[in-house]
């Protein structure tokens, strides 16, 4: 079963989940309401809400207007987080679109990602759970961690594997651990099922990102929407990095590099061709593939089904997909 499969048997409840997030992100302020409503439209796999639509197959909320409330909110989440990372990375290009921040002026376009936070903030407060809520907001906190964890580490050579884990769940996993376990628990699910689905969503996180980190090296720039390599122009250490300069004579070679003029445009290149050709890139792939595992093994409590069979086969696509 591919993605699409997967999703198309959700494909109801995401078309109204659509639906709901465009009524939602609207405001009083038409530039604000058309800019937000084109952000929405501009395409996305719509991996999050999908996983809250599936994972919700297990344990049924008693209203489903609750259940679409969480998937908005979630996407809304993820929304307003490319929003703000557009402005501190200074990206004009997001699948195949330009950016908001290449109209508006980088103050202006983090009030809008703003905007969205709170917007989602009110769709998750519209499942009247409170431990939803809380999970919620416990999920942005984390969120706001992970990017505040990835400035300030920044062109720190020496950083452990350790504090790339904690960076990335702040950034990717925590908002997939929160979609599939706030569900479990507005389902009224058991502890056993929301820690299974809350350790699924975690795991499957994690992989996406490592892989997302592996593509930025070897994806061609038409299909990233961005310049190969841009994390590390931009000094943030991923793990593809952090496998290359496991060999003191590689890390040699990148420190020379990155010492010198990292931004000329031959320095760059070659940095981001030697971390393509080395074992590194299948070093972080292995490691993408375990948390896809124990993503997969998290549901084992599960009795057979299409909607368990979609999810497993979401953690098998998130680590072989080339975009």
């Amino acid at each position: 079963m591919s993605f699409l499969s997967a999703q198309a048997l959700v494909a109801d409840d995401l078309a109204d989940m659509e639906r709901l997030l465009l009524k939602k992100v609207g405001s009083d302020y038409p530039p604000l309401t058309e800019a937000l409503r084109g952000l929405v439209q501009s395409g996305g796999k719509r991996v999050r809400p999908t996983l809250v639509l599936l994972a919700a197959r297990f344990h049924p909320p008693r209203e489903r207007k609750r259940l679409l409330s969480l998937a908005a909110a979630v996407e809304a989440l993820h929304t307003a987080t490319l929003v703000h990372d557009d402005v501190v990375d200074g990206a004009r290009m997001r699948r195949g679109r330009s950016t908001l921040n290449t109209r508006w002026t980088p103050a202006s376009t983090i009030m809008a990602g703003d905007y969205l936070f709170a917007r989602a903030a009110a769709l998750a407060a519209d499942t009247q759970n409170p431990r939803v809520i809380q999970l919620f907001a416990n999920a942005l906190s984390v969120i706001v961690d992970g990017e505040l964890r990835q400035a300030f580490t920044a062109r720190d050579w020496d950083q452990p594997k350790d504090a790339y884990y904690k960076r990335i769940y702040g950034k990717t996993a925590a908002l997939f651990e929160v979609a599939t376990r706030a569900t479990a628990v507005l389902g009224e699910a058991s502890a056993e099922a929301e820690e299974a689905l809350r350790a699924y969503g975690y795991h499957l996180g994690m992989a996406f990102q490592i892989v997302d980190d592996i593509l930025d090296f070897v994806a061609d720039e038409t299909t990233l929407g961005k310049p190969a390599g841009s994390d590390l122009r931009a000094g943030i250490i991923t793990l593809p990095v952090y496998y290359f300069m496991q060999q003191p004579e590689r890390r040699a070679r990148l420190m020379a590099l990155a010492e010198g003029d990292a931004h000329a445009q031959d320095a760059m290149g070659e940095m981001v061709r030697l971390v393509r050709e080395s074992d590194a890139i299948a070093q972080a792939k292995a490691e993408a593939e375990m948390f896809a595992e124990k993503a997969i093994t998290a549901l084992e409590i599960f009795p057979p089904s299409p909607h368990h069979q979609a999810l497993i086969d979401i953690a098998r696509y998130v680590v072989a997909r080339e975009f």
